[in-house]
């Protein structure tokens, strides 16, 4: 398993976690020996955002022994006390959902803490109005949540909540279909999505992965907006590749559907490789680096992809991608000008004028 470290903390997250919308229907028994097989794969980040009841108490007994080595993330606004999942923003309500998931988890304290499913600005002043923000931040204050953390599917509204300085982590959904205006929840444009994943990463806010597949639409060509299939893993590479991101959380039925999600990390680099989305993109997003590295391998040993990350970064204000970009073995400037890169982009970027701009604005 690979971590990334939350940098608002000390936490090393895993790259994939763990979504549980499907895992209830699999019975309590499978369920538990699901869990005990992502626990054994150093699987550590859980998103309690179920859809139904069923988990809590298979969690509870999967992780009875090691509370303090993983991270549950528990829905303000979740309420699953009817069995089935349900959605409230009445404050009281949410107070005794809470209580019943730390019951049925056997914990006493919440790792991450979310305003949940706040995709509506009306949601948003809700939320704030009946006092839940305000009861977040002080079950934050006294130890009971460790972080706070907001879920959406709204560029704005994810961008209202950083306003206030609140964040540790966003739950959103990113994927090619919607960050290419493609789906139900295909909200803002690829350059206010992409904007978003920047502004977190430069702000030390990690950003949880949610839909990472489009529900299963794109993993079937009859289904997918580009006509064209992709996988499980160019998904999850897809989705790991943009600024922000610490963790991936596919939703899994059982053991089998774990094995295959981890499969991810002995892939090759071919099965992972995501470039073919060069083809689909819209023209706002033609001539924008993505980070794929498909011009890889650079003939002078530029990691290009990194290169151009930390230059978008930096621009974005994150003072620590200058300093990663500084210290970089090979930086822009020695750039040969080859056009190897431009060859092979698959969404039409001007590498080497790319490189020039990029050596300018460090100094070089």
């Amino acid at each position: 398993m690979e971590y990334r470290k939350l940098l608002h903390g000390d936490e090393q997250i895993s790259i994939i976690g763990m979504g549980n919308s499907s895992l209830g229907a699999s019975g309590e028994e499978e369920a538990e020996k699901t869990i005990a097989m992502a626990l054994e794969n150093g699987v550590n980040y859980f998103d309690m955002a179920a859809g139904d009841a069923a988990p809590f108490p298979a969690y509870g007994r999967a992780v009875s022994g090691c509370r303090d080595k993983i991270y549950f993330q528990i829905h303000f606004g979740a309420d699953y006390r009817s069995g089935k999942y349900g959605w409230t923003l009445d404050l009281d309500e949410i107070k005794r959902s809470v209580d019943w998931q730390l019951k049925a988890l056997r914990t006493d304290y919440i790792d991450f803490g979310f305003i949940h499913c706040i995709d509506e600005f009306s949601d948003l002043e809700k939320a704030t109005a009946h006092g839940t923000i305000a009861y977040i931040e002080d079950l934050k204050r006294q130890g009971v949540i460790r972080h706070i953390g907001l879920s959406s599917h709204t560029p704005a509204v994810a961008e209202k909540v950083l306003d206030m300085h609140i964040l540790d982590m966003l739950m959103f959904s990113i994927n090619p279909a919607y960050d290419y205006r493609h789906g139900e929840y295909a909200v803002g444009s690829g350059g206010e999505r992409a904007a978003l994943y920047r502004r977190c990463n430069a702000e030390g806010v990690g950003i949880s992965v949610m839909k990472a597949f489009s529900a299963g639409q794109l993993l079937d060509a009859k289904t997918s907006p580009f006509g064209q299939a992709l996988t499980e893993y160019q998904c999850m590479q897809y989705a790991l590749d943009r600024p922000g991101v610490l963790t991936v959380l596919p939703g899994v039925r059982n053991r089998e559907d774990l094995k295959r999600i981890l499969g991810f990390l002995t892939a090759a680099e071919e099965e992972k490789d995501y470039s073919v989305l060069g083809s689909f993109t819209p023209s706002e997003s033609s001539g924008m680096c993505v980070y794929c590295n498909h011009c890889q391998p650079c003939p002078a040993g530029l990691d290009v992809g990194l290169i151009n990350k930390y230059y978008d970064l930096a621009k974005a204000g994150d003072e620590l991608a200058q300093d990663h970009y500084a210290h970089l073995e090979r930086k822009a400037s020695d750039c040969i000008a080859c056009g190897h890169c431009d060859s092979r982009c698959p969404f039409h970027v001007s590498q080497t004028q790319r490189m020039k701009e990029i050596s300018a604005y460090f100094g070089d």
